[in-house]
């Protein structure tokens, strides 16, 4: 394969994966531009002043990513399947994800055809730039690039998903303990359940978001068991569905909140303690490889290097 023919294949990758970055460069400094705007305006209590004065300091990034979201709303509304049962699984995920929005899944499907276009058409401009290329070659440019914008935002989906469940898993504990001071102390469930979803705004944002949505729900009517179940159903996670269930049986059987959350949150506390004696195990074994492959090499070649550079220069001389 010509060396010409491989520089605007490989020139059409780096542009598209320049603009992937530039994408999620943009989406991250809009998600801790919001987040600091939150935070300023909990440690601040301007009440209206404070949200009209964030609106009208919005940068040029925050514009842009607004608009590219309305516009990948416009575009996804016209490709999204018609399965209810696909478009549900789909809007479960977004919430588990973090997109709780009605037009999050209209976004989803207007961000894989534009991710898919563009890829697609960084193929097409190395065509244009070497009408000679081969059309083995012009198929992978255009198809390779095509098939990362297509599954990109599945792939960003599903991290955001383990990144909230992981936060949610390491922030459980303490959110328990806090339940159960504030039970043991005289509160109601609901309003224990609102405290620690307050208290729990800065140190772990995504379980705080969960408890305020539960609380949300219950202000609006919601059976508490149905609540519940919601929250098992959006943080899906093994622990916190045994809660729910744990909760939901007190509940039903009467028996006492406070002792059964203690413990809960004793047995909580000891699983955690195994996970980490568990991840401590295994530290040896990931180590093995990387110790193999990149730092026996270079400490071989610094111990070994200058005998044998002396060899050579010994055996040169015969």
């Amino acid at each position: 394969m010509n060396m010409q023919m491989l520089i605007p294949l490989v020139a059409s990758l780096v542009g598209f994966i320049a603009v992937l970055l530039l994408v999620l460069g943009v989406t991250g400094a809009v998600n801790t531009r919001n987040k600091l705007s939150n935070l300023d305006s909990r440690m601040s209590a301007r009440g209206g002043d404070r949200t009209r004065n964030a609106q009208r300091e919005a940068g040029l990034a925050e514009r842009l990513a607004s608009a590219a979201s309305r516009s990948a709303e416009r575009l996804g509304e016209r490709v999204k399947p018609a399965s209810a049962e696909e478009l549900n699984a789909l809007a479960i995920r977004l919430v588990r994800g973090g997109y709780p929005s009605h037009n999050a899944s209209a976004a989803f499907w207007g961000a894989k055809l534009c991710l898919t276009i563009l890829g697609g058409g960084a193929g097409l401009c190395a065509k244009l730039v070497t009408p000679d290329m081969p059309l083995g070659l012009t198929l992978i440019a255009i198809t390779i690039p095509a098939a990362i914008g297509l599954y990109l935002p599945d792939v960003w989906l599903s991290w955001r998903i383990a990144t909230r469940r992981r936060e949610v898993l390491y922030s459980l504990p303490d959110a328990l303990d806090l339940l159960v001071v504030c039970v043991e102390s005289g509160m109601g469930l609901d309003q224990a359940l609102n405290r620690v979803g307050n208290e729990l705004s800065m140190a772990s944002p995504t379980l705080s978001g969960e408890f305020k949505t539960l609380i949300l729900e219950l202000r609006a009517g919601m059976k508490r068991a149905d609540a519940l179940r919601n929250l098992a159903l959006r943080v899906d996670l093994e622990d916190m569905n045994s809660l729910v269930t744990l909760i939901n049986q007190a509940d039903a059987f009467g028996t006492s909140i406070a002792g059964t959350l203690r413990v809960y949150s004793d047995a909580l506390r000891t699983t955690r303690r195994h996970r980490a004696e568990e991840a401590a195990a295994k530290m040896p074994v990931k180590l093995l490889f990387p110790l193999i492959f990149c730092i026996m090499p270079a400490l071989f070649v610094a111990i070994m290097g200058p005998a044998a550079i002396q060899l050579m220069r010994a055996f040169s001389r015969f």
